[in-house]
């Protein structure tokens, strides 16, 4: 197994003997990567991600194969050497083949033919050596449901086809011929109903399988689930069927014309469908992984989004008719006032509205005012700009995707019983704004709206990747732990959501914790949790100064060494970059300690407790610019990534309608994946090319302009 998994990720296999031993031991990903870098040998996570996935699919294959021999030897019909093919098999596929012939199979016709005695006759033709075959078939006529030789050949024929279905080298030299030829051709229903016109490209389509882009695949599955598009998989039949007679049939046979009838009906009857089959799973679950790395890649990116830090927070949860819901939130995100004010059509209250603001933001000595970017985004961010303060103020537009989902759930009822829906709302709007990451992991991140096609994908193996990436940017940035919610905490390696609780009600009872040896006091949490966790966990104002950096306690005594070396206190050596210069890292190294971690403890003291994310970037969109009635072709604009694709990346302008920069479109040069040119929320400038306000579609480019 260490062999097999080495070889096909390319890894040390010591390295992934270890990994594998980690994993199995119950440590968490973000643990092994940043904590046991000797076994790894300094593999990253996506590394440790792999040898994981890697060993499940070894243990899945392995577990088939038992099965396979298991019911092989149930038939007793397992020979050593039949046994040896199975253990010796790389591929899911590969069991397949062998265990076609032995699979127990519903009534066919060849079973059928088989029932009634036709098998020896089924050998004869098959030997392509008796040219009298049709002689002998006569005596087959006894049968009281064979009428004639011809009807007797033609079940033998029925066996053969299934012969030829069964046969591992066809199906494996067939499955070539797909890989390299196949076509994957879709037609319009004729009395589908496309409203829409989303499926119209399609309307007459084809192109090679395995160059169909993996957006595309999605998009031609979607249009037949919807019963607009008729999909059909295959290379060309006639260039299949001679492939699998050049391999059957012999130049001198005795019965070339019937063989070749059975080759052609076993490969229309059995063998395409058989192929389409595993084809169509094949690249259904090839695109879905290309679809959930796209969405993985952009969650990460969006869990990374800058935070503002701890201010005082004025919100704005934007509306027209119903008014602009203001909150006002503390620098730890408690919510401290709200209420409605009018300044939109119909009520028209603007002066009210300002003075309302003005006195707000006084009274509350807000730092920063944050904007729902949903309807009336615009025009309240107009507004907050023309109001007087008595200070500069940064009024921000968040990203306010998920908002209302928050808001109506169970979760947001429970942390606010005694306000409505829209109050929440611009809550979670300005949490938003100081804090994305804490505020983000209480959504369902397939509400967050990133990525293509997440609701046709596999949702169990797309749940799971997103787990992944939370996880590994919760603690990657660290978690404060007397500030941090139990959604958050739920994410640290070693926690879990019934950890987390049991930790924030300890907080609520014993107040602030002053050590991560305190999380040993709360039940549940023992050395293994904490071995797991701690090193991902900040106390701000701790007693050790070490709690809050990402130092693991398993390691303070090398932090004790370094420090008596420099003759200084731990307090004195941290952050002190001259003095933690002057430190040789080999000087510290021991069987427990490694290399890499003296290293690691040595960056972490320069640099302690540092937020991996960026500092906030503020943006502006075009004032003159409001709606999609107001842009014209040719337009140069400020705009910012809102959403990543395969095929490209989509821009907001602040016209409440994202336009498209296709994947050609991007930059000047060939890009292949839009993620290595562009990033979430990255600032940009693009070039309006195409306005279609009846299609409700904005095309947009970032050639020559960035």
């Amino acid at each position: 197994m260490i062999s097999h998994i080495s070889k096909k990720l390319n890894l040390d296999r010591k390295a992934v003997k270890g990994t594998i031993e980690l994993l199995e031991s119950g440590a968490g990903i973000p643990f092994i990567a940043r904590y046991r870098k000797e076994v790894t040998n300094g593999l990253d996570e996506v590394a440790i991600e792999n040898i994981r996935d890697s060993h499940q699919q070894y243990i899945e294959l392995e577990k088939r194969k038992k099965f396979v021999i298991e019911s092989i030897n149930k038939q007793d019909l397992l020979t050593d050497g039949l046994k040896q093919k199975i253990i010796e098999a790389k591929t899911i596929s590969d069991i397949e083949d062998i265990y076609l012939p032995y699979k127990p199979k519903r009534k066919t016709k060849s079973s059928i033919a088989k029932e009634r005695g036709l098998e020896p006759l089924a050998k004869i033709i098959m030997s392509q050596k008796n040219p009298d075959f049709y002689f002998k078939a006569e005596k087959y006529t006894q049968h009281p449901d064979i009428e004639d030789a011809d009807m007797a050949v033609s079940g033998a024929l029925d066996i053969i086809a299934e012969w030829i279905n069964e046969r591992p080298a066809v199906r494996h030299s067939t499955r070539r011929l797909w890989q390299r030829q196949a076509l994957i051709q879709s037609k319009k229903k004729t009395k589908a109903e496309d409203e829409e016109l989303k499926y119209k490209p399609y309307y007459n389509w084809d192109e090679r399988m395995s160059k169909a882009p993996s957006h595309r695949i999605l998009a031609l599955l979607r249009g037949e689930k919807e019963g607009v598009l008729r999909l059909k998989i295959g290379p060309d039949e006639d260039v299949a069927i001679k492939q699998i007679e050049n391999y059957i049939l012999r130049d001198d046979s005795a019965s070339r014309h019937e063989v070749s009838i059975a080759i052609k009906d076993s490969y229309r009857r059995l063998l395409s469908s058989s192929l389409e089959t595993e084809f169509r799973a094949e690249l259904k679950s090839n695109a879905d992984d290309k679809a959930i790395n796209i969405f993985a890649e952009n969650l990460r990116q969006l869990l990374m989004t800058s935070p503002l830090g701890q201010k005082v927070c004025l919100a704005i949860d934007p509306g027209f008719r119903t008014g602009c819901k203001v909150v006002i939130l503390d620098a730890q995100g408690k919510l401290l006032h709200n209420e409605t004010i009018y300044p939109h059509p119909p009520q028209r209250e603007t002066t009210m509205a300002k003075k309302k603001l003005s006195s707000l933001v006084n009274m509350y000595k807000v730092e920063a005012i944050a904007i729902g970017n949903g309807t009336a985004g615009r025009e309240t961010e107009k507004l907050v700009q023309a109001t007087q303060f008595d200070r500069k103020i940064q009024a921000v537009m968040v990203n306010e995707n998920g908002a209302s989902i928050y808001s109506a759930s169970a979760l947001a009822r429970e942390e606010f019983p005694n306000y409505d829906i829209t109050v929440r709302g611009s809550v979670s709007i300005g949490r938003r704004l100081m804090d994305p990451l804490a505020e983000l992991v209480k959504l369902d991140p397939k509400s967050i709206g990133v990525g293509q096609y997440q609701h046709d994908v596999d949702q169990k193996k797309l749940q799971a990747k997103l787990a992944d990436v939370v996880a590994s940017v919760v603690n990657n940035v660290g978690v404060e732990l007397n500030t941090a919610s139990k959604e958050i905490l739920q994410y640290v390696v070693g926690i879990g959501p019934n950890v987390a609780k049991k930790i924030v009600d300890y907080r609520n009872v014993n107040g602030a914790f002053v050590s991560r040896k305190q999380l040993m006091e709360i039940s549940g949490f023992g050395a293994k949790a904490f071995e797991q966790a701690a090193g991902f966990i900040r106390i701000r104002d701790a007693k050790n100064t070490l709690d809050n950096t990402a130092v693991h306690p398993e390691s303070y005594s090398v932090v004790d060494k370094m420090a008596k070396q420099l003759k200084k206190s731990i307090d004195e050596l941290i952050e002190n970059k001259e003095a933690i210069k002057s430190l040789n890292a080999e000087d510290f190294v021991t069987v427990k300690f490694g290399l890499f971690t003296i290293k690691d403890i040595i960056a972490e003291l320069q640099k302690p407790n540092r937020d991996p994310r960026s500092k906030i970037d503020f943006f502006e969109f075009e004032k003159s610019v409001n709606s999609p009635q107001d842009l014209e072709e040719g337009m140069i604009l400020p705009g910012i990534i809102t959403n990543i694709t395969a095929f490209g990346a989509f821009v907001d302008v602040g016209v409440h309608q994202d336009g498209l920069v296709h994947i050609s479109e991007l930059a000047n040069e060939f890009i292949s994946n839009p993620h290595e040119y562009v990033k979430l929320n990255q600032k940009v400038q693009i070039k309006v090319l195409k306005v279609d306000l009846q299609r409700k579609r904005l095309q947009f480019s970032m050639k020559s302009v960035n």
